[in-house]
């Protein structure tokens, strides 16, 4: 007989709370959360695509950013190159002059040393004609052959 007391305390319970509208406010209750879960997840999806987005946009940036920053590096070693043939011509024109410099100082010192060559040589023959023509010629002859055989030798030789 409990059992029935218990079965009939419930319905009365039960009435007393349809009749003050109980079910309706646990409903309403249940809605409300129902809805605030619906626009979290809203919320949530719109989150998530515009996170979405902006990764794609930074991804798209770096891409550009490694292409620039590779196409600087290929711009700069093609520069480098660049510079190195100049600076390699640069330095075979340098070696180049130079080179002729010293050519051009040796044949000068060449000729400048032949004509002091040259130079001594007539001094000596004529000093080696002047002793010969003493010991033999004497007097105003040997003076006038002198003088005349100096003039003819430098004559000669420069």
């Amino acid at each position: 007989m409990d059992t029935v007391w218990v079965a009939v305390g419930f319905f009365i319970f039960v009435g007393i709370l349809g009749y003050y509208g109980v079910h309706k406010l646990i409903l309403k209750t249940l809605d409300d959360r129902g809805q605030k879960v619906a626009d979290q997840l809203a919320a949530a999806a719109q989150l998530r695509t515009e996170a979405e987005k902006l990764l794609a946009e930074y991804e798209a940036k770096r891409l550009a950013a490694e292409q620039e920053a590779s196409k600087i590096v290929l711009e700069a070693k093609a520069e480098a190159e660049r510079i190195r043939k100049s600076e390699e011509a640069k330095l075979a024109d340098f070696v180049t002059r130079r080179t002729k410099m010293a050519e051009q100082k040796i044949a000068q010192a060449e000729a400048t040393a032949s004509a002091e060559v040259r130079a001594a040589a007539a001094d000596a023959a004529i000093r080696a004609a002047e002793t010969i023509l003493i010991g033999q010629a004497k007097g105003k002859l040997a003076d006038s052959l002198i003088a005349s055989g100096l003039k003819d030798v430098k004559a000669r030789l420069n």
